[in-house]
């Protein structure tokens, strides 16, 4: 049975995008079969993960307004056992159409409970809001990573999406655990980065993930060319970084 993994910072630019792409790419390296959701209208996962945009005729926006089956939605990707479910910008409207709709925070959770006994894992990448898609997203999930970006501003609105979560847990979705504290970017030089991550350890203490993303011109390039870092540059520091958080997350199950 999957475990549904949601990654969600209402921050833009923290990582969730790229987290999700390459703990997906590496996990299924891994040997793990993993489907990953592309929940963020910009669809930068999909493309990320080598999927044509334009190509799509079945995206997750299908699959909440037109009820459209979940299989026809799943495209596979460059990686065995790495399949997506591809977004689309049409999902920037889905959260209107979705307000006339009974048992509304509970739609993706409905489409991805019939495919837990298929996967290992299943990714959400969330997109850079508290709306009703990340609601879903939450709802639907086991547990939610939470990408912290090592600058200054990287604690500003955690609280908020943590009073979220605690809103969620309690009304919607009982079972739902905060996975980690993801610290993304970090630049070991700076002292800056160094104050951050002694700032959220402090704060956050058993949560924050043991392994830290570091800063990598590598995982920069990679999405540009469709592919998650482990095949772009397997020896790069981000796609070391991503196996290490593969294997600290599976040696918890």
């Amino acid at each position: 049975m999957a475990k549904i993994i949601a990654l969600a910072n209402q921050k833009g630019g923290v990582g969730k995008t790229t987290t999700t792409m390459n703990l997906a790419a590496s996990l299924a390296t891994l040997e793990k079969s993993v489907l990953v959701i592309d929940a963020d209208p910009q669809a930068n996962a999909s493309s990320g993960l080598g999927v044509n945009i334009q190509e799509v005729d079945c995206s997750l926006y299908e699959c909440i307004i037109d009820h459209a089956d979940v299989r026809d939605a799943i495209y596979t990707t460059d990686i065995d056992g790495l399949d997506i479910i591809p977004s689309h910008i049409d999902l920037v409207g889905a959260e209107i159409e979705m307000l006339n709709l009974d048992n509304r925070e509970r739609v993706l959770k409905n489409i991805l409970d019939p495919l837990r006994p298929e996967y290992d894992y299943i990714l959400i990448d969330c997109a850079p809001s508290l709306g009703l898609i990340t609601v879903n997203a939450l709802t639907a999930a086991d547990s939610v990573i939470i990408p912290v970006q090592c600058e200054y501003f990287a604690l500003e609105g955690i609280s908020k999406l943590l009073n979220t979560i605690r809103i969620i847990k309690s009304k919607l979705n009982t079972k739902l655990e905060i996975e980690g504290f993801l610290l993304t970017m970090y630049d070991s030089r700076l002292r800056l980065a160094n104050q951050i991550y002694d700032e959220v350890k402090r704060h956050f203490q058993e949560l924050v993930f043991k392994t830290v993303i570091q800063r990598n011109v590598k995982l920069s390039e990679a999405p540009s060319h469709g592919l998650p870092a482990i095949l772009y540059d397997a020896d790069s520091t981000g796609a070391k970084n991503h196996l290490a958080l593969a294997k600290e997350i599976i040696s918890r199950e």
